[in-house]
């Protein structure tokens, strides 16, 4: 038995990468309003072709930005639902400017364990497969020829 095959599909994400897929429980108890844009954002396609543009090794890749300057987002910003679920191997959670009430759509999945985050950041998912997709994203700050998100979709629309 693997860790997707008791998933609730309307709240988990598969983030499809040129290596391949991976998927992201989404953790609503966490953060309900971020896991709710998050989705939405997904529906309607924003996810779609935006770059890795932020990849430390050892540390996380982040996305989002349709710039692709760690810059840009879609505009909404979300209160801040911190918790104290820790930042470990696989934590999606959410990317913001020095005000805890600016995230918007970048997010950022942890390579490694990242504890100095806990309690400052939006957990909002965890990933349970694909890791090793996620581990191939290219590195750099920022990324030259950056990967992409070929496709993101929440899984119970999944075509």
């Amino acid at each position: 038995m693997s860790d997707t095959d008791n998933l609730d599909l309307e709240n988990t994400l598969y983030l499809d990468l040129e290596h391949g897929r991976v998927t992201i429980a989404l953790r609503p108890d966490l953060a309900p309003q971020h896991v709710a844009r998050i989705k939405e954002l997904t529906r309607d396609g924003f996810y779609d072709g935006i770059a890795f543009h932020r990849v430390i090794e050892g540390f996380m890749a982040q996305g989002g930005d349709p710039s692709g300057t760690g810059a840009g987002g879609s505009g909404t910003n979300l209160a801040a639902e911190f918790s104290q679920e820790p930042h470990v191997r696989g934590t999606a959670s959410m990317a913001r400017a020095q005000n805890p009430d600016s995230a918007d759509s970048q997010f950022f999945i942890c390579f490694d364990e990242a504890g100095f985050l806990d309690g400052q950041y939006t957990v909002w998912g965890q990933v349970v497969d694909g890791m090793d997709n996620v581990d191939k994203i290219k590195r750099g700050e920022p990324v030259t020829d950056p990967d992409r998100i070929v496709k993101m979709q929440v899984a119970v629309d999944a075509s």
